[in-house]
């Protein structure tokens, strides 16, 4: 069995990532996060349009404790992460399990070429990979039961 990658999983759930601009307001970027959909981080951009960091739902309560009721007029620059790691359309599943762990990233940016083209969790990762060893098993099983 070939190994999955990104691409398999983009290519299933879609390419659409939900962004910020660095220069946006936590009141802004909070309002892209209740959604709809709802959504547990955005992909900040830069003027460029590259990636320039994540924000998380995480990132905004620890600024409460920051910054108090003023929290809605930050930038989300000043909250969001700044090293991001990002992954690859062509990354295997497992090496973007590898990245999330050691990064403690629940959401990696995937860029091709420089630039965005999806946005991978560690539920899509848990998902699909969880697909495929309920597969092995079912083909396992049958195998045995054929030669018994």
């Amino acid at each position: 069995m070939t190994a999955k990658t990104v691409e398999t999983v983009l290519a299933g759930k879609g390419r659409e990532v939900v962004t910020a601009w660095s220069w946006s307001t936590i009141a802004e970027a909070s309002a892209l996060l209740a959604g709809p959909p709802r959504i547990g981080a955005l992909v900040v951009l830069d003027q460029a349009r590259e990636v320039a960091g994540m924000l998380t739902e995480g990132d905004i309560v620890r600024g409460l404790l920051q910054h108090g009721g003023g929290l809605g007029a930050v930038t989300v620059e000043s909250l969001m992460a700044h090293r991001v790691p990002t992954c690859a359309p062509s990354d295997e599943l497992t090496s973007v399990m590898d990245t999330m762990t050691a990064w403690r990233f629940r959401h990696l940016p995937v860029v091709r070429a420089g630039e965005l083209s999806g946005l991978i969790s560690i539920g899509d990762v848990v998902r699909s990979l969880l697909a495929d060893a309920k597969l092995e098993v079912a083909v396992l099983r049958d195998v045995v039961i054929s030669r018994t």
